[in-house]
């Protein structure tokens, strides 16, 4: 009896409980075709709720419903108020979502009582990053019950994060707590190499902050996964090993990701890097995220160092660094930690190498000669950088790369023009200086000169081509009585000059070097040794790698020669020698006739390089099917032919050379000797093995015919 009248009593105070809960009042939920009885001026909020992101927004989320009040109406530069019409304040707390910019008086939400501004509250975001998802926000009105009021929506400012979103606004006698909690910190001891962090392509990116005894080490923008991650990436902190960081992130909630953040001497999916479904196998790829521009290339003691612009974590261009990695013959590469990382002057734009052999900066402190890296501070393209410009800054290390300093008057080249970037050092032994390619903008490029790699000296500027300089020296010929000076840009395109270490005089106009489709911003070894005296380019291969936990690639490394041709002096290249050490197996044909549209299978092979010399005889088009890709030479257009790419290809005496690199996404084609360069992307990962020759319109001949098969660089 006692306990039914317990329950009984329960319900009864629960029922009261109930009955004497206002039910919340809804102010506005923005879910019309117009803002009905609210007044709005201006054009920031346009003549309607927006039904989520507006042209050139980032995607807009955590709102309610299928609309909201989005100030971004024609972007950041417009502005505007919305108003309610009079309402009473009849509940504890009002209660609203919100997102956008953070600046006080000017991106806002405003309760009005009596005309005045009793509350307000602005959105999270005041630089560059961030996010657009709304979160809840409360006022606790008990004290105005029974006041008129308005709520008043404010966008006045014209800079970035320059828009308010608001929506369904509510009176309550229940608090809504955030969700979000900004500037959330974990406090780590750090004991293992890396920091691993769940990246999902499709979530908000979010601002991490590596602090140790209160100074910013590490920034980056991430975006963490909530569960399912697409892979994982990792920060090495190695370095900070018994030490305890800060590690904090911009806005947080439970369930992010940013708990599930971890530390282990190994990161998840370790097990099968290099064995991914579209891992090119013959060409450098990171471990993990983006890379694009290769930078800083030089040799030293045996081995080749590449540096990259690297996002390590993501699988898109952003969080410039500097990864890197070493290799004995270009071809078998071994990942090293990160060497350069975005601090206070900007993210790491890209820039060249050298090896100060003669101590000319003054660096070296034993018998290691000092590596250098040059690049470009981008100020302003990271929050820790903001308000500052681009300038030029270098690194060095004396341990032969396994650990970078920056140079502590970083900048060495102050800013000069908007844009400025992409500093290229070489010696010029001529005059005993260095000099640098800088690019400024508008297709300007400015020669520099130094003693000792601190000091820069403007000399002369050229209008020539569009970022990512390279300069070099090469005999015309093999004929080193002969040499000419090489200046090119991202796209390759190319002139030959005269250079005194001051100032570049092109024999004449641009010329194309490349007729492929995913070519961009290469870079040549500095101090590959006399003996050998090869120019090594490697280039970035704009590929992307849909569902990998990396994406692009570079380009196969190629030997770049100069020679005399019936148009003139021009640039060859050619894939180096060291490709003979991937062979794992070869078939070479002799003297195929093809007859008139006959197709002839000769091998099958996913990973390739072949050699073949075709005799034209009276055929109208020719050449090769590789793994469903036709590679065509049409013989009166005297044209190569490769899906997308076309390259001019002239027949000697009566015939045409190929050579071809094939691997999972690229096929990369020189003609002729390396006169034509034509290297394409294609993913043809599951299209059949087959290889065959092909004759249309008449006969031909392949006097000679290679199938090297390769093993793939990575063990």
């Amino acid at each position: 009896m006692l306990n039914r009248a317990l329950k009984t009593i329960c319900m009864i105070i629960a029922t009261f409980a109930v009955a004497s809960a206002a039910e919340d009042i809804i102010v506005a939920e923005f879910e019309g075709t117009d803002y009905g009885n609210w007044k709005s001026t201006g054009e920031a909020f346009g003549r309607a709720p927006a039904k989520g992101t507006l042209p050139s927004q980032m995607e807009v989320s955590g709102f309610l419903g299928k609309g909201l009040a989005n100030s971004f109406n024609k972007g950041d530069g417009s502005t505007g108020t919305l108003t309610s019409t009079t309402f009473s304040i009849e509940r504890d707390y009002i209660n609203f979502l919100i997102g956008g910019g953070s600046h006080p008086g000017k991106t806002c939400i405003n309760l009005l009582v009596d005309g005045k501004v009793e509350m307000t509250e602005t959105g999270p975001n005041d630089r560059p990053g961030g996010t657009e998802e709304l979160d809840w926000a409360s006022w606790d009105v008990k004290k105005l019950h029974g006041k008129k009021a308005q709520i008043q929506i404010i966008d006045n400012f014209t800079g970035g994060w320059g828009h308010i979103n608001i929506d369904h606004i509510y009176q309550s006698d229940k608090r809504m707590a955030a969700q979000i909690q900004k500037d959330f910190v974990r406090e780590i001891k750090f004991q293992k190499k890396y920091l691993n962090f769940p990246v999902k392509n499709s979530a908000k990116g979010r601002l991490i902050r590596l602090s140790i005894d209160g100074k910013l080490l590490r920034e980056f923008t991430i975006k963490l996964a909530e569960k399912d991650p697409d892979f994982w990436v990792f920060l090495d902190v190695s370095e900070f090993k018994n030490k305890v960081g800060q590690l904090k992130i911009d806005q947080y909630r439970q369930g992010c990701g940013f708990d599930e953040v971890f530390q282990d001497d190994s990161f998840p999916g370790a097990n099968t890097v290099y064995k991914e479904k579209l891992r090119p196998q013959l060409h450098f790829t990171a471990m993990r995220g983006w890379n694009n521009d290769s930078n800083g290339m030089m040799y030293y003691d045996g081995q080749y160092h590449l540096f990259w612009q690297h996002n390590p974590f993501g699988w898109n261009w952003g969080n410039m660094t500097w990864g890197h990695a070493v290799s004995p013959d270009m071809l078998h590469w071994q990942e090293l930690a990160t060497a350069i990382y975005p601090d206070e002057l900007g993210t790491i734009y890209s820039g060249g190498g050298v090896v100060d052999h003669n101590n000319t900066a003054g660096f070296q402190n034993g018998t290691e000669k000092t590596m250098i890296c040059f690049y470009t501070s981008a100020g302003g393209t990271n929050p820790w950088s903001a308000g500052k410009p681009f300038t030029q800054s270098m690194a060095y290390s004396n341990d032969q790369g396994h650990s970078w300093t920056k140079y502590e008057k970083n900048p060495i080249v102050d800013f000069i023009a908007d844009g400025n970037r992409d500093p290229k050092v070489i010696w010029h032994k001529p005059s005993e200086k260095w000099v640098m390619v800088l690019y400024l903008k508008d297709s300007v490029m400015q020669f520099l000169t130094s003693d000792d790699l601190k000091n820069w000296q403007p000399q002369s500027k050229l209008k020539s081509f569009h970022e990512c300089p390279e300069l070099f020296e090469l005999p015309v010929d093999g004929d080193i009585n002969n040499m000419k000076w090489v200046l090119y840009g991202a796209a390759g395109d190319y002139m030959t000059g005269q250079f005194d270490g001051k100032k570049f005089i092109p024999d004449g106009a641009a010329i194309r070097f490349q007729y492929g489709n995913c070519f961009y911003a290469s870079q040549t070894f500095s101090d590959i040794p006399q003996d050998d005296g090869r120019r090594i380019q490697i280039a970035w291969g704009r590929i992307n790698m849909p569902g990998m936990p990396f994406n692009q690639q570079m380009l196969f490394p190629v030997s770049l020669t100069l020679h005399k041709t019936e148009a003139g002096i021009r640039m060859f290249a050619n894939p180096i020698d060291e490709i003979a050490g991937l062979y794992s197996s070869e078939n070479k044909l002799k003297d195929i006739a093809i007859n008139a549209d006959q197709t002839i299978k000769v091998d099958s092979g996913k990973l390739l390089h072949i050699k073949a010399v075709f005799d034209i005889g009276d055929a109208k088009e020719l050449g090769l099917i590789i793994r469903g890709i036709a590679i065509q030479y049409d013989v009166s257009k005297q044209l190569l032919t490769a899906e997308d790419c076309h390259g001019p290809l002239k027949a000697q005496k009566g015939k045409i050379t190929l050579e071809i690199i094939v691997d999972r996404t690229t096929i990369e084609i020189f003609g002729n000797k390396g006169q034509l360069y034509m290297p394409a992307r294609n993913i043809n990962v599951d299209n059949k093995d087959d290889i065959e020759i092909f004759s249309k319109g008449g006969t031909c001949k392949v006097d000679s015919l290679e199938v090297n098969h390769l093993n793939s660089v990575w063990k």
